[in-house]
């Protein structure tokens, strides 16, 4: 199509849930402004359902409605395909045939990405057509383009960001209120930012997705969800917000993502998602109730972060309209954005060498000595120890530990150990600690 063709472009929509409502009332009301930001008119053709009477939150007129997904994607007139049913099929097969039939494709399908994204990314290529999909990570908030466009002539070093607004708003609540997390998830399920069954979010399946969507951007390498060692906050105490409070520290779920070097000296990838403490100094620290926020570390740009609602169905259809202005632009110029950069193709490195902090609770005997025979336990693993301090006397003793970084491995085996000894009368807390002196 040639720049000036009036020819409408003609947009399918699959799914109409909480996202999908939100990108029609967009299409629909703002069809003048997107028309003059695109270059032609834009016009809505049909929206996939998986029943037509289902109560919606926006009106959709019958004659859009259908419940042929397969259909409506194989249409060979249809420029731009918009995804937001989520999961893996049938998305994924949807995905693939509106390739083949000639559409480009916006997503927001971060499960999908993260699983076989290779397979859709090379379909795109195959197609000659864009596949778009700044929706699956953070929301509203601009994180995978600047990644793909705007740093495409730095290196990325780090990308640690909170990418789960449920994960987020229930720590924000244990720490405010002192709320253990059974409480805070209940409020945050009443409030709707959690889900009847919370698993996806409280266990971080959701934010490994994300994490294996980053790492792939921010270093050029295909690293699947499978390589993102998961840890969620099920497990996450009071006691161990209060302790974190006590250093001056918060717990988030993070999502790390980085660039280390392997036993040959190359760099690899390590990407990983599990709470730790960060300093209440460092900038992800202030970040409250349902929101996300993205930090990035570059070598030429430096420090820079990314701030926003991450979830909800307004600020997603917000970056899905975003993405489709961008892809509905390029059919028109007869071009196509980047596609997949895995050039760098570089490993991914186990957990067990990717090198961490520990913070360690312990509860122990309070008798001469105990002091000396945990920090032997440190140094058996060659973990340096950065602080200690002792709480309480007699039965209630305990010591608090925060080791230097070292490989999780060995901090993991210093652990097991100090479970294993006789002073030790259980180790109450273990905790990763980001955010400040190495």
């Amino acid at each position: 199509m040639n720049e000036g063709d009036e020819r409408a472009l003609k947009v399918a929509v699959l799914g109409c849930g909480a996202v999908g409502s939100q990108v029609v009332r967009l299409l629909t009301e703002q069809r003048d402004d997107l028309a003059a930001r695109v270059g032609a008119p834009v016009e809505l053709v049909g929206v996939a359902v998986r029943r037509l009477d289902a109560p919606r939150e926006v009106d959709v007129p019958a004659g859009l409605l259908t419940t042929d997904a397969t259909e409506l994607v194989s249409r060979g007139d249809v420029d731009v395909v918009v995804e937001v049913i989520g999961g893996i099929e049938p998305a994924r097969s949807l995905i693939l045939a509106a390739l083949d039939n000639g559409a480009s494709v916006v997503t927001a399908n971060k499960a999908l990405l993260a699983e076989d994204g290779p397979t859709l990314f090379e379909a795109a290529a195959k197609a000659e057509r864009d596949l778009y999909y700044e929706a699956a990570v953070a929301g509203a908030i601009p994180i995978l383009r600047p990644l793909r466009e705007s740093l495409a002539g730095d290196r990325v070093t780090r990308v640690l960001g909170i990418v789960n607004g449920t994960t987020n708003f229930i720590l924000d609540r244990m720490d405010t209120s002192g709320a253990g997390f059974s409480e805070a998830l209940e409020e945050a399920q009443e409030l709707g930012y959690a889900e009847a069954d919370p698993t996806a979010d409280v266990e971080g399946f959701d934010a490994a997705a994300k994490a294996a969507i980053l790492a792939s951007l921010a270093f050029h390498s295909r690293v699947t969800a499978s390589d993102v060692h998961r840890e969620g906050i099920s497990e996450v105490t009071a006691a161990d917000v209060a302790s974190a409070r006590d250093m001056g520290s918060v717990v988030k779920l993070l999502a790390i993502c980085e660039l280390r070097p392997g036993p040959d000296g190359q760099d690899q990838v390590a990407a990983r998602v599990h709470p730790a403490m960060i300093p209440r100094s460092h900038p992800l620290a202030s970040v409250h109730e349902a929101y996300n926020a993205v930090f990035v570390e570059s070598e030429a740009a430096g420090q820079l972060m990314f701030y926003g609602p991450g979830a909800g169905g307004a600020p997603t259809a917000s970056a899905v309209l975003g993405d489709l202005v961008t892809v509905a632009r390029n059919r028109l110029d007869g071009t196509r954005g980047a596609g997949e950069s895995a050039y760098a193709d570089r490993a991914v490195q186990p957990m067990g060498e990717t090198r961490t902090r520990y913070h360690v609770a312990i509860d122990v005997d309070d008798r001469a000595g105990v002091l000396a025979a945990v920090a032997n336990a440190f140094a058996d693993h060659d973990v340096s120890i950065q602080t200690v301090r002792q709480e309480g006397r007699g039965a209630d003793a305990q010591l608090v530990v925060v080791s230097h970084s070292a490989p999780d491995s060995a901090l993991s085996a210093t652990v097991e150990q100090l479970r294993e000894m006789d002073i030790v009368r259980e180790v109450t807390s273990v905790m990763r600690v980001e955010g400040d002196a190495e």
